[in-house]
């Protein structure tokens, strides 16, 4: 701002003493706008794919093969084991001149676990997702 000095009467600087001088300052005022600079579109799809799931499913199978022993016991044999095979003993009571137990046959029983395949068809969904971006101008993304 320029810097003005005037050279004023006696008259006039009385009246200038009761004048009113405007100051003044200025200010910057801004705001702010938000402004699209484009869109996203995200769509998903979902699609069917067949797999076949081949896992071993486990069973087991019991075998019972019945062994004659016939031979004379004072008590009942215990249930035993030797090896994978389970031996019950069966005993009846006979009548003779005294009675006595009498061991008649023994059932060994085997335990198998049997592997099979028995393939399944599921029908698994898997989705997919598309990100497309558009400029701010592109007329076909603001349907």
């Amino acid at each position: 701002m320029p810097n003005h000095q005037t050279e004023l009467t006696n008259a006039e600087l009385r009246q200038a003493e009761n004048a009113v001088i405007p100051v003044i300052k200025e200010k910057a005022v801004f705001g702010k706008q938000i402004v699209e600079t484009g869109k996203v579109r995200i769509s998903k799809r979902v699609s069917e794919h067949e797999k076949i799931i081949d896992e071993p499913l486990l069973h087991e199978e019991v075998s019972v093969e019945r062994v004659s022993v016939n031979q004379v016991v004072d008590t009942p044999p215990e249930i035993r084991q030797e090896g994978d095979t389970m031996i019950i003993p069966v005993v009846e009571e006979q009548l003779v001149l005294k009675k006595q137990l009498f061991l008649i046959e023994e059932l060994h029983v085997r335990k198998q676990v049997i592997k099979t395949h028995q393939p399944q068809r599921v029908i698994l969904l898997k989705e997919k997702v598309d990100v497309k971006r558009s400029a701010e101008n592109d007329d076909s993304s603001r349907r």
